[in-house]
């Protein structure tokens, strides 16, 4: 129960910090009436004519950011600060040699994540950046920023689809940890079970960027929350 609460903590400090990384979007299409002329059924029923694929230069600047970056550097803070109040793991123990311990596998499973998802999707020819919702209303958007969490865009025109680079990535930065640095008692199951809460971090934090840009102005926009961190603008093209 006590690694269950830690890592929940530690999600929780993650899924306000788009440390973690970065999906992709669904355009979701505009309320129509029943008298919608031709001219506008046709440009709902082809949303991605918007689409603009990132260049290598913008996704490897998400990349960086994203695993070395502020945001990581807090987050691993603050949950290494957590788990040294809940002496989580105990075998790392107090002091400020525990503390750096627990930063340091904070850090390392972020990393590992965030490189996973990013060297998955250039395997897989994905474009896994998060792009803000064009729809209106709240639960619309909740429901695309919780479906891009598990969806990417693929080719020029940007059609959706199932992505594996970011369903794997949480696991294999827990797995990494377990297997890697964490005292022999954990295994596969323990693994797992973080692996889930990292997801759900993701979630947290994809929904995070849906609604916290506040304009171009903004603070949020100026700390790298303006336009879906750092996804092309559709409404910039000619």
């Amino acid at each position: 129960m006590k690694m269950r609460r830690t890592m929940l903590s530690l999600i929780a400090s993650f899924a306000v910090l788009p440390a973690l990384a970065t999906a992709q979007s669904l355009v979701e299409s505009r309320d129509s009436s029943s008298t919608v002329d031709l001219s506008v059924s046709t440009e709902i029923s082809q949303p991605d004519l918007t689409y603009l694929r990132p260049p290598q230069a913008t996704k490897v600047h998400n990349y960086l950011f994203d695993a070395f970056g502020p945001y990581p550097i807090v987050g691993a803070g603050l949950a290494a600060g957590i788990n040294q109040m809940q002496n989580t793991p105990p075998e790392w123990r107090q002091g400020a040699n525990g503390y750096g311990k627990r930063f340091g596998s904070d850090f390392g499973i972020a990393a590992v994540t965030t490189t996973t998802r990013y060297a998955l999707s250039e395997a897989f020819h994905e474009d896994t950046l998060y792009y803000r919702c064009e729809c209106k209303g709240a639960f619309p958007r909740l429901r695309h920023a919780v479906i891009s969490t598990f969806v990417a865009r693929r080719g020029d025109d940007g059609h959706r689809v199932f992505s594996f680079p970011d369903l794997v990535a949480p696991y294999a930065g827990t797995m990494t940890a377990v297997y890697g640095w964490y005292p022999g008692r954990y295994d596969y199951k323990d693994a797992f079970r973080m692996g889930n809460y990292s997801l759900l971090g993701y979630i947290g934090a994809n929904i995070g960027l849906e609604f916290l840009y506040s304009g171009p102005h903004s603070l949020l926009s100026r700390m790298h929350l303006n336009n879906g961190h750092g996804a092309p603008d559709p409404s910039a093209s000619p």
